[in-house]
């Protein structure tokens, strides 16, 4: 078997189902989960209309590149959304879902020969980040993030010998699970970053669409765009219709950026055998060119969370975040002493309602793990069912 699988370590939910092994939900109460990142919202007809149009796509073997017509649609998209010009033949490519694609990057971006690469990430971060490296045969460095930003990650902090050893920088903006968005000054930074010890930034926005402030989050080639760098040398951002049209089970995304590293991700997927269904494509590009249902979505979200946050506010350490779907909370130190997975552990005994502790979503480094003490709520049920979560939460850490 190959050696460096023994370097992954057990996937968040996995963790979290060894956790609650030993508890028994209070039966009293209905099951509620805040746990899991999977939109509940329901899909839109226009979706499961193309599905059911374009059957008779599955008779042929589908393009690895994609579609010319999803290609262009995407390219629309970006055009309309971030007021970009990008080629959809040289610099596009549609994926199945971002986080196939964000491992697939680095097996293309890493030279398995180079034992002392490195991928720096985010802390906390989404743990394909740290499998992508350590099966490209790289070392994952996490940088310290800092609390009083709202957990901006702290780039400042990582010493010039690291970044001489980066070959691939992960970044997510919004974040998970912070909602963090990071600002044009922070974009400036990393690209001069990158200009110097020539690594390539893969900038994962899958949140994009799910905000709160009126202006919309900032891109990465959006920004790269601003600068003048409009080639997107050493930059690629990577999106996805799960989040934003509610289709996570459709695997749907796709692959922006530098026309050099599309080619050889191509060729890398070329031989992966990662070509996109047919009839999903059909259905990504009637997601992709319609906006009405992703402003429901948008507005769903903003009801959920202008209702649920002031409640939880009262008792936790949370605020509202800039985007994405997720309460970052800080867990009170009188309750089960402030740690994480035993405030998660009690709460499903007590009153049914699952959390995810902050400490699995991060790894201690630099002597820190920034998840102890926090746990990641995801607003992705109805509003009235996260209420209900919400008000259970308040008699729990009330009453304890």
């Amino acid at each position: 078997m190959n050696p460096l699988l023994l370097g992954l370590q057990p996937y968040p939910f996995e963790r979290l189902k060894a956790l609650f092994a030993d508890v028994t939900p209070n039966p009293a109460y209905r099951p509620i989960s805040l746990g899991i990142g999977e939109p509940k919202h329901p899909t839109p007809a226009l979706v499961n209309e193309a599905l059911c149009a374009n059957l008779a796509g599955l008779s042929g073997y589908p393009a690895t590149a994609g579609e010319s017509s999803l290609r262009e649609g995407m390219a629309q998209w970006l055009q309309r959304r971030y007021g970009l010009t990008v080629n959809p033949v040289t610099q596009i490519l549609t994926v199945n879902g971002s986080r196939e694609a964000l491992f697939a990057l680095a097996q293309t971006v890493l030279d398995p020969s180079e034992r002392d690469a490195l991928v720096v990430c985010p802390n906390p971060f989404y743990q394909i980040y740290e499998g992508a490296a350590l099966l490209g045969g790289a070392q994952p460095y996490f940088v310290a993030s800092d609390p009083a930003r709202n957990f901006a990650v702290d780039w400042d902090s990582v010493p010039e010998a690291i970044w001489a050893k980066t070959r691939l920088l992960f970044v997510c903006s919004p974040g998970n699970p912070t909602g963090a968005v990071m600002p044009l000054a922070e974009w400036q930074k990393l690209f001069a970053l990158s200009d110097k010890y020539g690594f390539v930034i893969a900038s994962d926005e899958c949140y994009s669409e799910i905000y709160f402030r009126d202006e919309p989050p900032l891109g990465a080639l959006q920004a790269a765009t601003l600068f003048g760098r409009s080639a997107f040398k050493n930059l690629v951002m990577l999106t996805s219709l799960s989040k934003r049209s509610n289709v996570p089970g459709l695997r749907s995304g796709f692959v922006a950026g530098d026309a050099a590293i599309m080619k050889a991700f191509l060729l890398y997927r070329t031989y992966h055998g990662n070509a996109m269904n047919p009839v999903v494509q059909a259905a990504s590009l009637a997601a992709w060119n319609d906006e009405t249902h992703v402003q429901d979505n948008r507005a769903q979200y903003r009801e959920k969370f202008a209702q649920v946050t002031p409640v939880l506010a009262d008792v936790l350490d949370v605020r509202l975040p800039d985007a994405a779907f997720y309460l970052w909370a800080g867990v009170p130190a009188h309750v089960c002493g402030g740690s994480d997975t035993a405030f998660a552990k009690a709460l499903l005994a007590q009153y049914n309602v699952t959390v995810l502790p902050g400490s699995y979503l991060a790894r201690e480094a630099h002597s820190f793990n920034p998840g102890l003490g926090r746990i990641r709520m995801a607003l992705v049920a109805p509003t009235a069912e996260c209420l209900e979560a919400a008000q259970r939460i308040v008699q729990f850490i009330q009453t304890n």
